[in-house]
């Protein structure tokens, strides 16, 4: 696990400094503080910052093969790379080190491209080969790790954090008003954008080349799910049960002390369970809590870790919003407004002070329906044609009706005669769209951004997929690799910790996704085979526990700690200056909410989310600071 940072210069261009690679690498040292290592020549920086998780004494990258013609650096873990490395030395390749890193080099000799099929991994890799001067850059299947590059004639700028971009004097700086109006619809920049209009992320499942100033962009893999399995309900049991086991093992190769975060929920106490049947020693688990009880599941926890005989860590946390939040947008890079990145960031602290690796529960709701959304998706579905009446009827309703009611009623009324993707998103939205067009000057109009892999997604699917499955393949596309993997891998790496999510192995991920709907949701709730496997391992309480989401209590926050910085933030020179919020709007939200009158949290966090990050990456610094 580390952090990347790179350049390839076209020919003819003067040759890459390597004081600027050492920058580069030097801004991301949170993702690697044990180690360091830059490969430099005529054409190519390949930097990178190692957090030692395999291979502690011997895992130092850049690695080299083809008698030095080929450099690696990669950020990440290759689970699979023993099974690998014995395939390969039965071809007659040799190995110098006992890593994962080494097995990339020779399986991208041996299988050139093909080589990021075979790995099962969590990885951002860059390979540079001098034979004919290419770049290769490549991302897991799921978009766990990240990867940002700025592409022109002259030269391509590459890393694991957008920061260590910034350090290039060339490196664009204009913000992209498709990316601000995404932000403002969904609480983050989705790939293939990034907050900059001249800097992309490579998607999740593609590999990119960069030779003499071109690039051409390349999908190696993607989920199906279908066709549906036909296994009976029993069979259709024990396999997952199989894989279950399989994927948490598979996820515990570590040279360093592990443990897990767990809150409680039916995912994360999941891979606890499998975890403890693993291990000689109790797994260290990892909960925090908020004085506030309603945001607090130290309790389910609790009782869970007593259940599996875990040495569990918990801390009851009253965080310095103000401090935090500043922290936060730092580590984003990008404006970033999923609040949940709190808790994660205060129980990554809280468990880098015992181990340097955590399992999670990450990517269960997606592959097993576990969000409401999707039932509510589901019961609006089955209107079917009586969708665009209902539709109809509740926008006159909601005209003849007075505001807040009528408003509500005509909203309602507008989605459901939106098109699938636009009808579910429009459900998910942190903002409605007359409140971001009122907010955001430069947001690009009025209407909810339609997110670029979209289409891409439905057409994967194929005609009659269900509304469950497009869902999914939507947020699989969106909203797991841009907010939810986003988050975990910012904020365990902003305290120089590895996580890493048994639920996104490949051939579960596979099994899940093409289960049935009859197997995924049954009598009004999500998840019913994972619930009906866990039964093995877990106490009843904890399969019928409603889900609760990692909350914290922003709407309380915005009216205490949060209510100063708000009110000096929208009343500042800057903010107002910057044309990028209406600050006559965002004052009258906050009104709003500190009256009572309305829940203007997730909003109000929006706005300053953005207007800090702007502070950070837009405005110069402040001389002396």
């Amino acid at each position: 696990m580390c952090g990347i940072a790179g350049l390839v210069v076209a020919p003819n261009q003067p040759a890459p400094s390597p004081a600027l690679g050492r920058a580069m690498t030097e801004t991301i040292r949170h993702r690697g503080p044990d180690d360091e290592g830059l490969h430099s020549d005529a054409r190519a920086l390949l930097g990178m910052r190692r957090l030692s998780i395999i291979d502690v004494a011997g895992g130092h990258q850049p690695v080299y093969g083809a008698e030095g013609e080929v450099c690696v650096v990669f950020n990440g873990e290759i689970y699979n790379f023993r099974a690998l490395r014995a395939e390969l030395e039965a071809a007659g390749h040799t190995f110098r080190s006992h890593g994962d890193a080494e097995v990339i080099v020779q399986a991208y000799l041996r299988y050139g491209e093909q080589c990021f099929e075979r790995f099962d991994g969590m990885f951002a890799i860059a390979i540079w080969d001098r034979r004919d001067r290419s770049l290769l850059l490549a991302r897991d299947r799921f978009g766990e790790k990240p990867l940002y590059y700025a592409h022109n004639q002259q030269r391509l700028l590459f890393g694991s954090e957008l920061k260590s971009l910034l350090k290039s004097p060339d490196c664009p700086r204009e913000i992209d008003s498709e990316a601000l109006r995404a932000y403002f619809t969904y609480g983050y920049v989705p790939c293939p954008l990034s907050i900059f209009s001249g800097i992309r992320k490579l998607p999740p499942a593609h590999w990119l080349r960069c030779r003499d100033g071109h690039i051409s962009l390349h999908r190696y893999w993607q989920a199906s799910l279908a066709p549906k399995s036909v296994l009976a309900e029993a069979a259709a049991e024990e396999a997952l049960a199989e894989h279950l086991q399989r994927a948490v093992s598979s996820r515990l190769v570590a040279d360093v002390p592990f443990g897990a975060f767990l809150s409680g929920g039916l995912d994360s106490s999941v891979v606890v369970a499998l975890m403890a049947q693993k291990l000689s020693q109790p797994v260290k688990t990892f909960t925090i809590g908020f004085k506030e009880a309603a945001y607090s599941e130290l309790d389910d926890a609790r009782r869970v870790a007593s259940h599996l005989g875990t040495e569990h860590h918990e801390l009851v946390v009253e965080p310095d919003a103000v401090a935090l939040l500043q922290q936060l947008v730092w580590h984003f890079d990008e404006p970033f407004a999923d609040s949940s990145a709190v808790p994660t960031f205060l129980v990554s602290q809280l468990a880098q002070h015992h181990v340097k690796m955590v399992l999670t529960g990450d990517g269960g709701d997606e592959l097993f329906a576990g969000y409401d959304r999707y039932l509510r998706l589901l019961a609006l579905e089955r209107l079917g044609p009586l969708r665009s009446m209902a539709g109809l009827a509740l926008k006159i309703g909601g005209a003849l009706l007075p505001d807040p009611r009528g408003g509500r009623m005509r909203r309602v009324g507008e989605r459901l005669g939106l098109p699938f993707a636009e009808r579910y998103l429009s459900g998910v939205a942190l903002t409605r769209p007359d409140q971001a067009h009122a907010l955001c000057a430069r947001a690009g109009g009025v209407g909810h951004y339609h997110l670029p892999l979209l289409d891409q997604a439905d057409s994967d699917l194929g005609a009659g997929s269900s509304a469950l499955d497009r869902a999914v393949a939507i947020d699989l596309q969106s909203y797991l690799p841009d907010d939810i993997l986003v988050k975990l891998d910012r904020m365990a790496m902003a305290t120089s910790l590895e996580g890493r999510a048994p639920f996104l192995e490949p051939g579960l991920a596979q099994f899940a996704l093409r289960l049935p709907e009859s197997l995924r949701v049954r009598d009004g709730r999500g998840k019913y085979l994972l619930r009906k496997v866990a039964a093995r391992w877990l106490p009843a309480d904890v399969l019928s526990k409603p889900k609760q989401g990692f909350a914290i209590p922003i709407a309380e926050w915005f009216r205490g700690p949060l209510r100063g910085l708000a009110q000096d933030t929208f009343a500042g020179r800057a903010f107002r200056e910057r044309g990028l919020i209406d600050p006559i709007a965002a004052d009258a939200l906050l009104r709003e909410h500190v009256s009572g009158t309305a829940d203007r949290s997730e909003t109000l966090w929006q706005v300053l989310c953005l207007e800090l990050w702007a502070q950070r990456f837009i405005d110069p610094p402040v001389a002396g600071a």
